[in-house]
């Protein structure tokens, strides 16, 4: 069959048609596709295999329905878990229904010299003023009207 077509691509193609690159676009797009499909199911059964790993009792889970807890035991041959929601309180799922494994960052340790700028300058990536030898002190509770006078007062210090 593909010694046939090889052969009409050597003749004369004008008047029957004989082959072109059109002809075999068709089966090279659903090789791909079916290429595709198959590597996208296996990475889909390496994740499950990964979260089925991590998935021992004492882990920290999420259940398709939203629900978060930590599993108790697992029980793989009647594919179930059995989940504490919160202390005394236990329900019996699905092993596919446990979505994914919840996994908390560490928080950073806070130090105590950690400066905190009282403005958004270390937003915009400008150097910070030193306000101590500036004279009015913005007040605590000022109303808005008084904001936009100080804020006027200060703009036309500037300019």
């Amino acid at each position: 069959m593909f010694l046939n077509v090889l052969a009409q691509t050597t003749t004369d193609t004008g008047a029957q048609g004989g082959f072109t690159f059109s002809s075999l676009l068709l089966p090279i797009l659903l090789g791909l596709f079916i290429f595709m499909m198959f590597r996208k199911q296996k990475k889909t059964q390496k994740t499950v295999q990964e979260q089925r790993t991590q998935m021992v009792p004492g882990t920290e889970v999420m259940t398709q329905f939203g629900l978060f807890g930590t599993i108790v035991s697992v029980d793989q041959e009647e594919n179930k878990a059995v989940l504490e929601l919160s202390p005394g309180n236990t329900a019996t799922i699905h092993l596919q229904a446990l979505a994914k494994v919840v996994t908390t960052s560490p928080e950073p340790a806070e130090t105590e010299d950690a400066v905190v700028p009282d403005d958004a300058s270390s937003l915009t990536g400008d150097v910070p003023r030193d306000r101590s030898n500036e004279s009015d002190e913005t007040p605590v509770d000022e109303t808005p009207d008084e904001t936009l006078k100080r804020l006027d007062r200060e703009n036309k210090k500037d300019n």
